[in-house]
């Protein structure tokens, strides 16, 4: 699946919203600083999509705050 993502660095609190069936808008704590949000951004869309770290991969925009994102 493939999914396309903004996300939201320094928020006040993580939280994922579902923008259409493929497009979210994702809120993190941490800051867009040596890879800190793509880190916390694959753990939540583990949690989120209930799959392993490893079955998440940024395809576009590792340093941009729109990302496209396959889950395998």
């Amino acid at each position: 699946m493939i999914i396309k993502v903004k996300v939201i660095a320094g928020a006040k609190e993580n939280n994922i919203e579902k923008i259409s069936e493929n497009e979210y808008k994702i809120h993190l704590k941490e800051r867009a600083e040596k890879g800190k949000a793509n880190k916390k951004l694959i753990e939540l869309l583990a949690d989120y999509f209930n799959c392993k770290k490893t079955q998440i991969e940024i395809k576009q925009g590792f340093t941009s705050n729109i990302k496209v994102i396959e889950i395998y």
